[in-house]
C-alpha cells in the first residue's frame, strides 16, 4: 500500500532538512576554497613581482632565479636563446619617463608570464616570470578543494539525514498520537450514533404532518454525521485516500439548503437553491464534499443579519467543471481579506479582532484535494460570495 499522505509529507520533509544542512555545508566549504585560492593567487602574484623587481635591480650581471628572464637593451639573461616572442618591443613605450613602472600578466606561447617593464635611469629593462610552477600549485589546490567539497557533500547528507530524523520524531509521534485519538475517538462515537439515527428513524416513521418533516431531517442529520465519523475512522486507519466517484452536487446542495431550513427560517434569513435542471455531476467524495457545502452554508448564516439573503446558485462555466456559488447579502469582508480567510484561524486586517477559524480552511483543503479551486470576494457591508469550482465527471 502507498503510504498516506501525512507519511509523504514527513518523508519530504526529512529530505528537505537533509538538502539544506548538505547545501550549507557545501557553500560553506566552497566560500573556504574560494579564500583559500585568493589568498594563494595574491601571494603567487605578490612574490612574483617582487622576484622581477630584485632581478631588474640586480642586472644582467647576476644570473636570474629559475624561470625569470632579463632583456636589456644590450644584453639577456641567462645566456641562450629566449622563449619565442621575448622580448616584446611594443611595451618600451608604456615607461617612456625614468622611474616608470609597468606590470601584467599575457599569455606567450601556450604559457602565462608576469612581465615587468621598468625604466631605470632611461635604460629599459623587461623582466618575464614563467608561472609553470605557480599554476601547477593552483591546480593542485583546486583539486584539492575539489576532493574535499565531495566528501564534505557526503558527510552532510550523512549527518544531515541524522539530524533530519531526530529532528521530525516528535512531529511523527506527535501524527501518531493525534491519529490514535481519532480513531478511539471515532471508534467510541460509531455506536451511540447509530443508536441516535435509528431511534430517529423510527419516530420519523410514527410521526405526521409538521413533525415528521421535522423529524426526517433530524434523521438526515444523524446520518450525516455518521458518515463524518466514518471518514475520521477511515482516514486514521487507512493509508490511501477514499476513491473518488461521480457526485450530484445539485442534489447535495439541495439537501444542504434543506437541512439548513430550519436554522434559516429562525434567523428571519431567506435561503433558496438557483440551478437549471440539468446534473451537476463531479469526482469526488460525497461525505466530503457535502461538509464543504454545510460549512459554507454555515459561515453564510453566521453572518448574514435577519432580513438578509443566501443564494446558493450552479453553473456550468465550460464543458470541463462545474460551478457553485454561495452568496449571502452579510456583513462581508474586506477584499484584502479574500486569501486570508482560507488560512487556520487567520485574523481580519480591518482592525476588529475578527478571526477566521478553521472551518473555511478546511473547506479549501477539501476542495483542493479534489483537484478544484475556491475563491472569495466581497466588500464590508456588501455581502460575500464563495464560487466553488470542481472538475466535471467523466461522461463514461
Amino acid at each position: 500500500m502507498r503510504p498516506d499522505p501525512e507519511e509523504r509529507a514527513l518523508r519530504r520533509a526529512r529530505w528537505a532538512i537533509t538538502a539544506q544542512i548538505a547545501v550549507v555545508v557545501s557553500m560553506l566549504v566552497a566560500v573556504a576554497g574560494g579564500i583559500a585560492y585568493a589568498m594563494m593567487l595574491s601571494r603567487q602574484h605578490a612574490e612574483a613581482d617582487r622576484t622581477l623587481s630584485r632581478t631588474i635591480e640586480l642586472g644582467p650581471a647576476a644570473t636570474p632565479p629559475g624561470c625569470v628572464w632579463l632583456f636589456t637593451p644590450a644584453s639577456h639573461a641567462p645566456s641562450g636563446p629566449p622563449p619565442a616572442g621575448m622580448p616584446l618591443p611594443a611595451l618600451t613605450a608604456s615607461v617612456p619617463v625614468p622611474g616608470d613602472v609597468h606590470t601584467e600578466r599575457r599569455p606567450i606561447g601556450g604559457m602565462t608570464y608576469t612581465i615587468r617593464v621598468e625604466n631605470r635611469d632611461g635604460v629599459v629593462s623587461q623582466a618575464f616570470f614563467e608561472e609553470v610552477y605557480q599554476i601547477q600549485d593552483r591546480s593542485a589546490l583546486v583539486s584539492g578543494l575539489v576532493v574535499a567539497e565531495v566528501l564534505a557533500l557526503l558527510a552532510a547528507v550523512l549527518c544531515g539525514r541524522v539530524l533530519a530524523c531526530r529532528a521530525i520524531r516528535p512531529l511523527a509521534d506527535a501524527l501518531r498520537r493525534q491519529r490514535t485519538f481519532v480513531a478511539d475517538a471515532s471508534h467510541e462515537l460509531r455506536a451511540p450514533l447509530t443508536r441516535l439515527h435509528t431511534r430517529a428513524q423510527l419516530l420519523a416513521r410514527r410521526a405526521t404532518g409538521r413533525d415528521a418533516d421535522d423529524l426526517e431531517q433530524l434523521v438526515r442529520g444523524t446520518r450525516e454525521l455518521g458518515e463524518v465519523v466514518e471518514d475520521l475512522l477511515l482516514s486514521a486507519q487507512a493509508c490511501d485516500r477514499p476513491e473518488f466517484e461521480p457526485v450530484e452536487l445539485g442534489v447535495l446542495a439541495e439537501e444542504a439548503v434543506a437541512a439548513e431550513a430550519v436554522r434559516a427560517g429562525a434567523s428571519q434569513v431567506r435561503l433558496a437553491v438557483s440551478r437549471e435542471r440539468r446534473p451537476y455531476v463531479v469526482q469526488g467524495v460525497p461525505t466530503a464534499l457535502r461538509r464543504v457545502l454545510s460549512a459554507l452554508l454555515d459561515n453564510a448564516l453566521g453572518h448574514t443579519p435577519p432580513g438578509g439573503s443566501i443564494e446558493v446558485w450552479l453553473g456550468v462555466p465550460d464543458e470541463r467543471h462545474v460551478e457553485l456559488r454561495v452568496r449571502d447579502t452579510g456583513i462581508g469582508f474586506p477584499a484584502a481579506d479574500a486569501d486570508r480567510i482560507f488560512e487556520r484561524f487567520a485574523r481580519g486586517s480591518d482592525g476588529d479582532g475578527r478571526r477566521f477559524g478553521l472551518g473555511l480552511a478546511l473547506v479549501r483543503e477539501v476542495v483542493t484535494g479534489h483537484g478544484g479551486t475556491i475563491a472569495a470576494a466581497s466588500r464590508p457591508g456588501a455581502g460575500a460570495t464563495f464560487t466553488l469550482r470542481l472538475l466535471r465527471a467523466d461522461p463514461a
